[in-house]
């Protein structure tokens, strides 16, 4: 594990301090009436101006942004060398992708391009995300592989750029390789805050932990930046093939072509950021990693960033159902619950 104190520093802010976060409850399970169940986390919602226009919970503790860093790390690979790409291929790039054969596919063109092949890459193998890719990938008797896995686009990229460079290949993941030296310069500078610990991310990659609110600075720095920029170019791709990002009918991309320009990602653990044009952004942590939660506290977030609420209905509630019947739902609570009821 390396701490912060060994890693580039391109900006001045201290790195966020690891603590216990204060989180605080930000979403109900009503079932009948009765509030079953309690998810606690942390929201933080940007002005245009980049002012926290609202908080709950804490959005200062150091955390981990899981995939929700890819935008900022493919930021990061665009400034270390990575060769330009079509726009669909840089989607992937930033993608959790569900692991259907045009993400495969993608994947394997970026090696294909590097002169490199799935035997190079060095995440963890396993079957795809989306449930009904996996399902049909075991009907057709196959198991874990490289390409299959949600990050293969990241890592592919992160191949094609230490080829190009001419850095060794073999310890590309290696916290000390100049390459990833580079991605996490790259979160600083976007974040506005220092490092405050690097570990391993499920996909083998080294992960940095900043705050929910430097995150969600950085995704509004990619959501307002010049399309002549590695981080507007990143944030063009993103809106532009949602479906690359994520998968078809996944509700990261759903959220997207709803709201048009919207730059999205979610990571594990219950992580989301969503960044308008204009500068406004939100940043969610569901305290307990539920990816129940994520979706309908995003939405009432963005309730708060102005966003019409009707353009959110679908994603502000997820049916309780019993008996074959929704008896309730899942919402936001708190001080969140406000825009959400008007929803409704």
């Amino acid at each position: 594990m390396m701490s912060h104190t060994t890693l580039p520093r391109r900006v001045s802010g201290e790195p966020p301090v690891i603590r216990e976060p204060a989180h605080v409850p930000v979403a109900h399970v009503v079932r009948g009436g009765v509030v079953e169940g309690v998810h606690h986390g942390s929201v933080v919602v940007l002005a245009a101006d980049g002012s926290v226009e609202f908080q709950a919970g804490d959005i200062e503790a150091a955390f981990y942004p899981r995939s929700a860093l890819k935008p900022v790390q493919a930021v990061g690979l665009l400034r270390a060398g990575l060769p330009p790409l079509d726009d669909e291929s840089l989607a992937l790039v930033a993608a959790s992708h569900s692991g259907e054969e045009r993400h495969q596919t993608t994947a394997r063109r970026i090696l294909d391009a590097a002169g490199l092949t799935e035997d190079d890459l060095r995440n963890v193998p396993d079957l795809p995300y989306g449930a009904a890719e996996r399902d049909a990938w075991l009907r057709r008797g196959l198991g874990p592989t490289r390409l299959a896995q949600n990050c293969s686009g990241k890592h592919a990229a992160m191949l094609m750029t230490a080829r190009t460079r001419g850095w060794r290949l073999e310890n590309y993941l290696d916290p000390g390789h100049p390459l990833q030296w580079e991605i996490a310069a790259t979160v600083e500078e976007l974040t506005g805050q220092g490092i405050a610990r690097v570990t391993v991310d499920g996909c083998g990659a080294p992960l940095f932990s900043v705050s929910l609110h430097g995150l969600t600075r950085a995704a509004a720095r990619l959501a307002t930046a010049a399309p002549d920029t590695d981080e507007g170019r990143v944030a063009q791709a993103m809106r532009a093939h949602p479906e690359m990002v994520s998968g078809q009918g996944r509700d990261v991309a759903r959220l997207t072509r709803a709201l048009p320009g919207l730059l999205a990602k979610d990571g594990f653990e219950g992580v989301q950021i969503a960044a308008l044009p204009d500068g406004r952004a939100v940043g969610v942590k569901i305290a307990d990693g539920a990816d129940r939660a994520r979706m309908p506290v995003t939405a009432a977030a963005l309730a708060r960033c102005g966003v019409d609420p009707q353009i959110l209905t679908e994603f502000a509630a997820t049916p309780v159902i019993g008996g074959g019947a929704a008896v309730g739902a899942l919402q936001a609570a708190g001080a969140l619950a406000a825009p959400v009821s008007a929803i409704a």
